[in-house]
């Protein structure tokens, strides 16, 4: 039984329309929303491509898994804090709405700080290279984005300004998520203004929204706006294909996530310009995840750079903490037992590093052997001239 079914999507210019698109089912007198069953599914297939990445790679694929269990409630925390910490104003009246997640109101950039924060201390309390296992992770993180984004669609949210280009998306204007802006009958446009004091930007992409609305053939007023929900599943889709291509060719440990870091960072901060449900950096009209996208990919490609750099040098680049917890256990005495902190990851580094030597070493004597035909030869001239 589906409830929340009165509202019609469409993409005109593309001739694709649904009706009735629902936003959950029911069971048991129970609602469950499609936005927390599609995050669940991205979270689900984020741990099997991470599992199958770490098997594919030689490490062990539980080892994952344990991390999940660990960083998915974390993660979900972090990106309802970073909703409720830049929207205050929405849960002050009502602090048990923080948490109703049905209704929507995750901010993956929340999720996404929490996900690394907790690798990096899941990796120093493991004594795992930090750098290889965000490498490893990183494409379960994206898939569950790519496949999470949707969630929004079922929602109704994370759309962006007006458009007539293509892809441009009708929504019904009296879906009771919207009508309480974008309809000017339950709104006026004082109180739009006094809503959005100090964010002209976002006041006036609304406003423009207003303005265009359109009257079906069923006598309803229908938002046309772009899906940037849809902009960005897709963006995270191709940075995903070619993380996947580029992944054993990677120079250091640490450099995928840094690839991911400054892609969505590049993406979003675009996809950001154009959404009207920003979230505002408190008292200004600075939309806070645009403003984080952009330093996420400035400090991303230093780090690719300097990392690039140490590692063309023979450098162990920061992200590994192999070599640091071989010397802590040796300075601290840890026994045999202590050396299991020495994970499969370090003899997989190790191993790589002796086949490199091996082939230096290889490379180095057949050079040698035939630079000494030649060192005779020349000696035999010099015997005969004299």
């Amino acid at each position: 039984m589906f409830w929340g079914n009165s509202t019609a999507i469409s993409f005109p210019n593309l001739g694709i329309t649904l009706e009735n698109v629902p936003r959950g089912i029911t069971v048991f007198g129970f609602d469950i929303a499609f936005y927390g069953m599609i995050i669940g599914i991205g979270m689900l297939s984020g741990i099997l491509i991470a599992r199958s990445q770490a098997k594919r790679t030689g490490q062990n694929p539980d080892f994952y898994l344990d991390f999940a269990i660990i960083a998915i409630p974390l993660g979900v925390i972090g990106a309802r804090l970073y909703s409720v910490i830049f929207e205050w104003e929405n849960y002050a009246h009502d602090f048990w709405s923080i948490f109703n997640l049905r209704q929507g109101g995750l901010a993956i950039y929340g999720g996404v700080i929490a996900a690394l924060l907790t690798v990096f201390v899941f990796c120093k309390v493991k004594k795992f290279s930090y750098g290889l296992f965000a490498d490893t992770g990183i494409s379960g993180l994206l898939l569950g984005q790519i496949i999470g984004r949707w969630g929004n669609f079922f929602n109704r949210e994370c759309f962006g300004n007006y458009t007539d280009s293509f892809m441009g998306m009708r929504i019904d204007g009296t879906d009771r998520s919207l009508a309480s802006v974008f309809k000017p009958g339950v709104v006026s446009d004082e109180i739009l203004r006094n809503m959005y004091e100090g964010k002209e930007k976002a006041l006036a992409s609304i406003m423009e929204i207003r303005n265009n609305i359109v009257l079906g053939a069923d006598g309803h007023s229908y938002i046309q706006v772009q899906p940037t929900f849809l902009y960005e599943s897709l963006w995270n889709l191709a940075l995903l294909i070619g993380i996947l291509i580029y992944l054993p060719k990677k120079k250091f440990n640490g450099e995928i996530v840094l690839i991911y870091l400054a892609g969505y960072g590049l993406g979003r901060f675009f996809i950001e310009g154009v959404r009207t449900d920003q979230l505002f950096i408190w008292n200004t009209g600075i939309a806070v995840s645009q403003a984080l996208s952009l330093v996420l990919f400035v400090a991303a490609i230093a780090l690719i750079i300097l990392f690039r750099i140490r590692a063309a040098k023979g450098k162990i680049a920061s992200f590994d903490y192999i070599s640091f917890f071989k010397v802590y256990d040796e300075k601290n005495n840890t026994g045999k037992k202590g050396k299991k902190a020495v994970t499969r990851v370090a003899e997989v580094v190790s191993d790589i590093a002796e086949a490199e030597s091996a082939e230096a070493e290889a490379a180095n004597k057949e050079a040698e052997e035939s630079e000494t035909p030649t060192e005779q030869t020349n000696e035999k001239k010099t015997d005969s001239n004299e």
